[in-house]
């Protein structure tokens, strides 16, 4: 009787078999440990001081503002050498925050203003910059897990990192907050210097090229690909209409819930454990679906998520746990398909733009979700006055709902090019 070996079984690529990922993956950990528990306590710090509702607010607009900026930070991070670039931006930023200490009184509120604006520009160029770093440290098929995790990270410290902070401000006041922040800054600076990897080398600009052509060189990049076009656009309509159920969160709680402000806490938890799973399973998911339907089916996710939420606003339920069933089911969906939604659509730009273009793309794509999101927002604050939420509710769940059929349908573009199995 012959027997033949069976064949091992075949590991899935992953990027933690590497020791500069792993690495990476410390200081990511730490930079947002600090940058979560910071932005807002800041919030609640200006508050106090102020004793403003709207002051304490603006410290939000002045971490969005900074968007506007994203595409001159990916040229930089495309024209120099990227870990040099993030070692000094890290220190920098660690520096910046630590100007906070000299906040004393009301009088220097605008320095926190100053160092929201400055930290939360530093996350721009580190976002290019890092793109850029982990295409040239990974090969193609480690870059869903890479994104993945990193995005599961970003989720996971956001259910932690405002309790820790909360804490600290209660405990020790908001220095303590600073010191942890800027230590998570140091962290990072401390793990890139320890990190090994063949760069690209910085490319010179072209005879007869333009600065302003160069800038905008990565919005062109991610219009060029079909493929990366729709799912670009599709994208940047569905979570810019989120902005105006980002605008209805209050009423939803108090209609939905029949609870107080406070109960948006536990709300917002449940999104982050949903946003946690979603970011876990991505890349298993892309390597067997592909990326424009990961997507697709990320913003179908959302957007019947949002449905939920039109159902539980219109049709309010006569129970506390039923109430709080039907809320929690839509801050699952909606946490568990933006995972799907950001890591589908940067996988496939980072698989298909050229290494020395990655900052640029990143940060085109980081301004094509933030700024109408930032927008959307600011419209559905100003027509909470003028219509009834539930529109805003049902419009935004229509619309995402258009984006992920849209992305659907565009199953034609698939091609050789798409990452993966098609399952």
């Amino acid at each position: 009787m012959t027997t033949t070996a069976s064949a091992p079984a075949i590991k899935p690529p992953s990027p933690m078999r590497r020791p500069a990922y792993r690495r990476l993956m410390v200081g990511w950990v730490a930079t947002n440990l600090g940058d979560s528990a910071l932005y807002l306590v800041l919030a609640i710090w200006v508050k106090e001081l102020t004793g403003s509702d709207a002051a304490g607010a603006l410290v939000f607009l002045f971490i969005g503002l900074p968007a506007l900026l994203a595409p001159f930070a990916g040229q930089l991070a495309d024209r120099v050498h990227r870990r040099p670039l993030l070692i000094g931006t890290n220190l920098s930023t660690a520096a910046v925050v630590l100007t906070l200490l000299l906040v004393q009184g009301p009088a220097q509120v605008w320095l926190i203003y100053a160092a929201t604006f400055g930290y939360g520009l530093a996350a721009y160029l580190t976002a290019a910059a890092q793109s850029g770093l982990l295409r040239d440290l990974l090969p193609d098929d480690e870059l869903a897990g890479a994104n993945g995790i990193f995005t599961s990270i970003d989720n996971g410290m956001r259910i932690i990192s405002p309790a820790v902070g909360a804490a600290l401000y209660v405990a020790a006041g908001p220095w303590a907050v600073i010191a942890l922040a800027a230590a998570g800054f140091l962290v990072m600076a401390v793990m890139l210097a320890t990190v090994r990897i063949e760069e690209s080398a910085p490319e010179p600009r072209l005879d007869g090229e333009t600065y302003w052509h160069e800038l905008s060189a990565g919005f062109r990049a991610l219009l060029a690909d079909p493929l990366l076009r729709l799912l670009t656009i599709a994208t940047a309509v569905g979570f810019g209409l989120t902005g105006l159920l980002n605008a209805t969160i209050f009423p939803l709680v108090e209609h939905g819930l029949q609870e107080g402000p406070a109960a948006l806490g536990p709300a917002q938890a449940i999104q982050g454990v949903g946003a946690l799973a979603g970011g876990l399973c991505s890349a298993w998911m892309l390597r067997r679906i592909g990326e424009r339907r990961l997507v697709a089916w990320g913003l179908a996710l959302v957007g019947l998520g949002t449905l939920v939420a039109y159902l539980v606003v219109q049709w309010p339920l006569p129970d506390a746990w039923m109430r709080w069933a039907g809320v929690g089911a839509l801050q699952a969906l909606i946490g568990f398909g933006v995972p799907w939604v950001i890591v589908g659509v940067v996988t496939l730009r980072m698989r298909l733009t050229p290494a020395r273009l990655q900052g640029r793309t990143s940060a085109a794509l980081n301004v094509s979700i933030n700024v109408p999101q930032m927008l959307m927002l600011a419209l559905g604050s100003a027509l909470l006055g003028v219509i009834d939420y539930r529109w805003l509710i049902a419009v935004t769940a229509g619309g995402v709902l258009l984006a992920a059929a849209a992305v659907f349908v565009g199953r034609r573009l698939d091609s050789a090019d798409e990452s993966p199995s098609q399952g």
